[in-house]
């Protein structure tokens, strides 16, 4: 839905004239789980958007729709709930709660939302709704954050409201993610660089309509596992921080002394921290080769170390794999279904999109979704007219 049919349903609704504000959904090319363990990721920003138009209420009620859902809600600004309701607004909610603790909230708002991110295929519909979300009630004080601090607003609130322990990766990307490259963030420091994607490849998402729900208990148990790994790996190197801080050198050392389910989660954060960053030195310098392979070991590592993957995700790579113009790929996301991700030559991505179509529903009797994509950029005001 266009910025200008969503002004007009708004319209109709609300009687008034919203403001617009728009942020895209992401994959992530290499770098998974690892950014909750203050490590290296490299993420891109996709063409797919959610958009919340917004208008400022004489009371001080927040009315909340969207497009997407029958359930309408209604808050009271000055008692917004401040436990997640197990709806389609909490990511929206999250972030007015989050917001108001940082700078109360001006006025009430009526908001309607609009999301073209498939849900649950691990291309972060969230981070897309909270960004876009944030961007909009920030607009009724005028307020204008640097866009780190909006990612980490917007991260807090699936943290803390959501209940989802994610990391920083796809608000930050969603919201300073640039056409035609990808992102290397520092989780930690957020420093970050841009990557350059050579153009003669396109990103083609497979999703296996297969849906995971990252609040739920898997996700959450593995970032237990990864803070369990630190804690014992502290009686070695007493200095650690996080995951991020060992290196395989040192892991290897004392993996044996680890038990076997928090050695393999450990073993896979310390190496995959590796290969984004052997990864963003191969892509920048158009490497697509060793990109790949080092794709294939990233879903391997999901696979059998970090057990993220299924068998509908084991299946989409295996069935890329001696398609022309393939490169390499992987499952992208929290894991349990959702999409794999997949560098192939701009000029077979039609003739890939057939044919892995064909192979994953012969084996599993799924019709997948498939997508083409670039890289595009982050939110932003000249996103939000588009």
């Amino acid at each position: 839905m266009s910025k200008a049919e969503l002004t007009r349903r708004f319209e109709s609704e609300f009687g008034t004239r919203p403001k617009v504000f728009a942020a895209p959904g992401r994959v992530n090319l290499i770098g998974e789980h690892t950014d909750y363990n203050d490590g290296f990721v490299l993420p891109c920003a996709i063409g797919f958007m959610t958009r919340v138009a917004i208008s400022p209420r004489d009371d001080r009620k927040i009315a909340l729709l969207s497009d997407g859902f029958t359930d309408r809600f209604e808050f009271d600004l000055e008692s917004l709930p401040q436990t997640r309701l197990g709806a389609w607004c909490d990511y929206v909610l999250g972030v007015a709660v989050t917001l108001q603790n940082v700078e109360p909230i001006a006025s009430g708002a009526n908001v309607m939302v609009h999301g073209e991110v498939p849900i649950g295929a691990g291309l972060s519909s969230s981070a897309a709704v909270e960004v876009a979300s944030a961007l909009a009630f920030m607009s009724l004080n005028g307020t204008t954050f640097p866009m780190p601090q909006v990612a980490r607003l917007c991260q807090r609130a699936e943290n803390s409201f959501v209940g989802a322990r994610v990391g920083i990766m796809d608000q930050f990307v969603s919201c300073l993610g640039k056409a035609g490259h990808a992102l290397r963030l520092d989780c930690r420091s957020l420093d970050f660089g841009l990557v350059p994607i050579p153009a003669s490849v396109r990103l083609v998402i497979c999703n296996t309509m297969v849906k995971h729900e990252l609040s739920g208990g898997e996700y959450n148990r593995r970032r237990e596992e990864c803070d369990e790994g630190v804690r014992r790996l502290k009686s070695w190197y007493p200095g650690i921080r996080a995951l991020r801080d060992v290196s395989l050198e040192q892991f290897e050392e004392h993996a044996a002394e680890l038990p076997s389910i928090i050695r393999n989660r450990c073993r896979h954060v310390i190496a995959e921290n590796r290969r984004v960053l052997a990864g963003s030195q191969a892509l920048g310098a158009g490497d697509l080769a060793l990109f790949g392979d080092l794709m294939r070991a990233s879903h391997a590592s999901l696979r059998d170390l970090f057990e993220v993957s299924c068998e509908e995700l084991d299946i989409m790579v295996e069935s890329a794999e001696g398609l022309p113009g393939f490169w390499g790929g992987r499952m992208t996301g929290g894991g349990f279904g959702g999409c794999t991700v997949n560098l192939v030559d701009e000029d077979q991505a039609n003739a890939f999109v057939a044919e892995i179509k064909k192979r994953y529903q012969e084996r599993t009797s799924i019709q997948p979704d498939v997508y083409v994509c670039a890289a595009a950029d982050g939110a932003s005001a000249e996103l939000a007219s588009r």
